[in-house]
């Protein structure tokens, strides 16, 4: 398994543009509209948001990736197109009508997303000026997915882009993905956007199972600040473009996929939770000898969503007590009473509770290992062979800030 910096490009057949539109009208500078363009058309596959209020574009897209077929995916950052009512419809079916237009494909293989301040129309003189410059832009390089990787940020600091190159009985199948993600994240999914392409021959049940479970181990452990968004969107392109025989369930081949979609979206999700707003500290919480690998997903999740948790991390805190709360009120029946927690980093690692209650510790050894940029917590349960993970950040007060003027 060979990894690339490289991203939605990496894969035979896939082009991306990423171009300034002015749509971010608070910058004059940064790109904004972004494409993905497949030379042959492809099975899809999506994971949405389960807010109850979707945006106009997951809507959309919801129905699309129901046909199981699409070609482009067009994105716009900087305005959600979300509560924005049957306006908000009629301007994704016309940037959709406007792109495939452009590409010479038909409007309904074509996915449309949108991320950005929610509320307000889209300037769809801007976006299809952008459309138009991206469809001139396209290109095959890895210059063309990083572009199109930046015209997706919003709060964002740092690209998210990743590929691997992997053998499937001699054949080498590429799988490249970009995301974003910087706040309102706490999935199912997350203010996210994730974009996997692959130049994989597989059928589109097997690839949404596949996709399915990726985001279960990785999308949908991540959470920043708890708030689930309106237009949280992982899309999936395949065009089988790279001649393997087609991946089946149960195979070898699906095995070997599966680890390196794995690697893809596992990457990215820690990416957002590094890059969550304001934050200082990437935070691990790894849950170990649970009784179900489900259970302990789920104590982990609660424990990087806690808020309280959260700012022990970010003061350098070794307060294991919000962390034995936290895992409580995930839903989880275990024994506290056989509980240890371990903090952990790359100065080292300490037990700072054992048996459900506290010991003695060195505290000047914990503040060393906080003060380390990426922190864990291990959290044993001593109840079974099962463990699970999930990622957050610290909460700073420049995720205050950052929130207090994001739409002024």
């Amino acid at each position: 398994m060979a990894k690339f910096a490289g991203a939605v490009t990496a894969a035979q057949g896939f082009q991306a543009a990423g171009v300034h539109a002015g749509i971010k009208t608070s910058n004059h500078t940064k790109k904004d509209v972004a494409m993905i363009y497949s030379t042959v058309p492809c099975v899809v596959a999506g994971v949405f948001t389960t807010n109850v209020v979707k945006a106009a574009p997951v809507r959309y897209d919801m129905e699309i990736v129901k046909k199981g077929v699409a070609r482009a995916i067009v994105i716009n950052s900087g305005n959600a197109n979300a509560c924005t009512g049957q306006q908000g419809m009629d301007d994704v079916k016309e940037t959709a009508e406007y792109a495939g237009g452009l590409m010479g494909i038909n409007s309904d293989e074509v996915l449309v997303c949108s991320t950005g301040v929610i509320g307000h129309t889209l300037p769809m003189d801007r976006i299809k000026e952008g459309i138009a410059s991206a469809h001139s832009a396209l290109s095959d390089s890895p210059e063309g997915g990083h572009d199109a990787a930046q015209a997706i940020l919003t709060t964002d600091v740092y690209l998210k882009e990743i590929s691997y190159t992997i053998d499937l009985d001699g054949v080498p199948v590429t799988i490249g993905g970009m995301a974003k993600g910087s706040g309102m994240i706490c999935p199912n999914m997350a203010t996210m956007l994730a974009f996997i392409t692959t130049d994989a021959s597989i059928e589109g049940d097997v690839l949404k199972k596949l996709m399915k479970e990726a985001a279960d181990l990785s999308f949908n452990q991540i959470s920043v600040d708890g708030d689930m968004s309106t237009n949280d969107t992982m899309l999936m392109m395949a065009n089988g473009l790279a001649g393997n025989a087609k991946i089946e369930e149960g195979t070898k081949n699906y095995d070997l996929f599966m680890e390196a979609l794995l690697k893809i979206t596992a990457y990215l999700a820690k990416k957002i939770a590094r890059d969550g707003e304001g934050a200082t500290h990437l935070f691990e919480a790894e849950v170990i000898n649970a009784p179900d690998e489900k259970s302990a997903r789920k104590i982990a999740k609660s424990i990087v969503s806690s808020n309280l948790v959260k700012a022990a991390i970010f003061g350098k805190d070794a307060n294991w007590g919000r962390i034995i709360c936290a895992a409580g009120y995930a839903g989880v029946d275990f024994d506290p009473s056989l509980v240890d927690i371990y903090l952990k980093s790359a100065n080292g690692s300490i037990l700072v509770a054992q048996n459900g209650g506290g010991l003695e510790f060195n505290e000047e050894e914990a503040l060393d290992i906080l003060k380390e940029e990426n922190v864990f917590a291990v959290v044993d349960l001593k109840s079974g062979n099962a463990s699970g993970k999930a990622w957050g950040c610290d909460l700073t007060y420049d995720y205050v800030k950052i929130n207090a003027d994001y739409r002024t």
